[in-house]
């Protein structure tokens, strides 16, 4: 059954059972309901979700006109088809300048009938699931690595919302410690797949002996130490998401085996005869380049095809610098809780510093370095001293020399954003609010605002869905 319904509303009872009885036949995994006044209509959407409603216009009481502009406020994305046996152009006009969703008229033609309500039904489908993804965007717009700074990951993200909805197989690309595996989590929990679980598998860590074990399972005594049977990631997987890392290191014998999955969505454990079947989304990350391994031979041009239906790939850190402060702050309160000390602070200079850094490891090694920096930190506060404690170098020329005007640019943007921030966290994004506890003139705010890109959109109350 659909979790929505489809609601017929008409006074002549013998036309609302007939009408009834055809949807019956025709959309037999969505609740029909009939009711016969606008009234009692009115209450069934405020009680149940309603997506399509079919609405004589003309009735006792309330009118179709009438339970049109209610039902739109009870549910804006309600799909509501006008019945009528007066069919006028003006009629059909003001049904549709009201938010009407189509117009119908009587006698009834079965298949026109049928077209009508199976449109409705698609374009109610995909307002309430892109609704549904607004709301998870939303929701992760609070999340520590959600707030992007930099262009090229506003962007991403924009990527992440368009391929999550669908369930198409995924190929995430980038450099190594880029944060591949996090943005495939991250279209996991933005998919229709959210509730069910995400699983990931190193597939170069495995032995090749043992990765179609792991992937397809076994039955007992299928090899030395198969003791009992085992399902494989991809029947623990079923009915979400499952990430396979570094594809482009997995064997030919192995790609054999996955593009037959991806082709047939069956699995074959190792020692059985019989197949098994699985519902599950493949999201495949590497950081080669699988073009050139398809002409090297050493990577099949069929199951690259067969991956690459959607393609992401996350840039490099040093492509956004912007989000560097970002990621050091939450991956000190990160280190400080797996250290149980209090989160340190970071001199503006020193995250000058670290903003600079080419960081060719990517995320991960900026992770790394953030957790040296506070393991050997003997104070509060992360600066340059201690920075340069750790690389055992004097302080690099191009921090020493830098002109006294850049930095302290540099440094009064980082502190203008986190003052600003915070206090558009506590505002909820009020400018006004903000002047008065700031002291600064709102032309002034507004200044920073656009000199700094900052969006403020993100700290405003979006008020009732």
């Amino acid at each position: 059954m659909k979790e929505f319904s489809i609601l017929v509303v008409d006074d002549d009872p013998d036309f609302l059972k007939g009408i009834i009885r055809q949807l019956k036949k025709q959309f037999t995994q969505i609740g029909i309901i009939g009711n016969s006044s606008g009234e009692q209509a009115l209450e069934t959407i405020n009680t149940l979700e309603i997506g399509v409603l079919l609405t004589d216009l003309r009735m006792p009481g309330m009118s179709g006109h009438d339970l049109l502009l209610k039902g739109l406020a009870v549910n804006p994305h309600l799909c509501v088809i006008m019945i009528t046996g007066f069919a006028t152009i003006e009629n059909a006009v003001t049904a549709l300048k009201m938010g009407a969703w189509d117009f119908i008229t009587k006698p009834l033609e079965r298949q026109a009938l049928y077209h009508r309500v199976e449109k409705a039904i698609q374009h109610y489908t995909l307002a309430r699931e892109n609704k549904r993804l607004q709301a998870l965007v939303s929701s992760l717009s609070s999340d520590k690595f959600s707030q992007w700074e930099s262009p090229a990951m506003k962007q991403l993200l924009e990527k992440i919302s368009a391929v999550a909805i669908t369930d198409y197989t995924i190929l995430v690309t980038g450099e190594s410690g880029s944060g591949k595996e996090y943005i495939a989590r991250e279209i996991h929990k933005l998919s229709k797949r959210n509730k069910a679980s995400c699983h990931a598998l190193n597939c170069p860590a495995i032995p090749e002996q043992l990765l179609e074990s792991e992937l397809f399972g076994h039955v007992k005594g299928a090899f030395t130490g198969a003791e009992r049977n085992r399902d494989g990631f991809f029947m623990a997987a079923n009915k979400g998401t499952l990430i396979l890392d570094e594809i482009g290191e997995i064997t030919l014998p192995i790609q054999a085996k996955l593009l037959k999955f991806l082709q047939d969505k069956e699995v074959k454990p190792v020692g059985s005869s019989s197949s098994k079947t699985t519902d599950v989304r493949i999201i495949a990350l590497t950081n080669q380049n699988l073009e050139e391994k398809i002409l090297d031979s050493s990577f099949r041009q069929d199951l690259y095809y067969r991956l690459n239906v959607l393609s992401i790939t996350v840039p490099p850190l040093r492509e956004r610098r912007e989000d560097i402060p970002l990621l050091v702050r939450e991956f000190m309160v990160k280190t400080c809780g797996e250290m149980e000390m209090d989160p340190m602070e970071i001199d503006p200079m020193a995250m000058i510093y670290l903003a600079r850094q080419p960081w060719q490891g990517n995320v991960r090694e900026l992770l790394n370095y953030v957790r040296r920096l506070a393991v050997f930190s003997n104070g509060q506060t992360i600066d340059l001293p201690l920075i340069h404690l750790v690389d055992g170098n004097p302080p690099p020329a191009s921090t020493s020399r830098v002109l006294y005007r850049e930095a302290k640019k540099e440094v009064l943007d980082i502190f203008s954003k986190d003052y600003l921030t915070q206090l558009f966290k506590d505002t909820r994004g009020n400018i006004s609010e903000t002047s008065r506890i700031s002291g600064l003139e709102r032309a002034s705010i507004q200044k920073i605002i656009k000199r700094l890109n900052m969006d403020i959109s993100q700290f405003r109350d979006p008020g009732p869905a």
